[in-house]
């Protein structure tokens, strides 16, 4: 039944999305938070002020989507994951996992990415995930052990992830920095001001501090 009312809350007006979503799904949705036509059913949603969901995004399948203040998810997104508390025999030796996705303040991703969060996602404040087709993938099948794993991703504070990239379970893309477009990144990198490019990613060139992307104090870019 909850599931067949969830197409319904779909296609109503924002006036009475957020009441049913807050109402029957317990989510926490600020007042001036807004989601589009999406279909967004996470376990639990977090949305902070001004921020967005645009329309034609799928977010299910997830623990966690949580939106820090004038954070957005662009329009034509897939967010999918494995949750906790399944009968499934996948991820069973990962106690401490978590299927989420967490947002920063004043950080965007925009149109038509593939963002896997069997294992965590986290996107820091002041962010962009941009251009288009790019895919953030958690887990894989690890051959060793003949099993399904995953490992969390995390993208750092004041970055900028260009278009068309591959981002693998276990990198860490450092704050003040950027990954170059069509780039695989699948490792942990921690040196700051940097460009990172290639298939695997590797350290290009460093980035001029005084570059205004980095020092800005509202995610809109002109």
């Amino acid at each position: 039944m909850k599931k067949i009312l969830s197409f319904l809350v779909v296609i109503l007006p924002w006036a009475l999305k957020r009441p049913m979503l807050k109402l029957i799904w317990k989510y926490d949705i600020h007042p001036k938070a807004r989601i589009g036509l999406a279909y967004v059913f996470p376990k639990h949603l977090v949305m902070k002020e001004g921020s967005k969901i645009d329309h034609f995004t799928v977010g299910i399948h997830v623990d966690l989507i949580h939106l820090e203040v004038k954070s957005k998810i662009g329009r034509s997104n897939w967010i999918t994951g494995f949750p906790l508390g399944t009968k499934s025999k996948h991820f069973k030796h990962q106690l401490l996992r978590k299927s989420e996705l967490v947002i920063g303040s004043n950080s965007a991703i925009t149109k038509n990415h593939h963002i896997d969060c069997t294992n965590s996602i986290k996107i820091g404040s002041f962010s962009t995930i941009a251009g288009y087709n790019s895919q953030f993938l958690t887990h894989s099948v690890d051959v060793y052990e003949n099993r399904q794993h995953s490992e969390p991703i995390e993208i750092g504070d004041y970055t900028f992830v260009g278009t068309n990239v591959t981002v693998l379970g276990g990198a860490i893309l450092p704050s003040h920095s950027v990954l170059g477009a069509k780039s695989l990144l699948n490792k942990r990198f921690e040196e700051t001001w940097m460009l990172y490019s290639g298939i695997p990613a590797k350290p290009i060139k460093d980035i001029d501090p005084s570059a205004k992307y980095f020092s800005r104090l509202e995610g809109f870019v002109n």
